[in-house]
């Protein structure tokens, strides 16, 4: 695994964990919960394209049969 994909996976975790904190954090003063679930949502959508994209999950891998097609294609342009 390249090294940009490891630094995007653990900032993935690290949103994710962000995401934890705010929808748990307490209100100023007291002992209850305050739940700020618009931010924390954003934050775990945030967290899960990044962990989706460093995981490779986006990478395109063409078929056997894009490749006999571009094979093909590129010997009819060669002349």
């Amino acid at each position: 695994m390249d090294p940009i994909r490891l630094i995007e996976l653990a900032a993935a975790l690290l949103i994710l964990g962000a995401g934890v904190f705010v929808y748990r954090r307490r209100a100023a003063g007291t002992e209850d919960r305050h739940y700020d679930t618009q931010g924390a949502v954003l934050l775990f959508v945030v967290a899960v394209i990044m962990a989706i994209h460093g995981s490779g999950a986006l990478k395109y891998h063409p078929s056997s049969s894009e490749l006999e097609m571009a094979k093909g294609l590129s010997g009819l342009s060669g002349h």
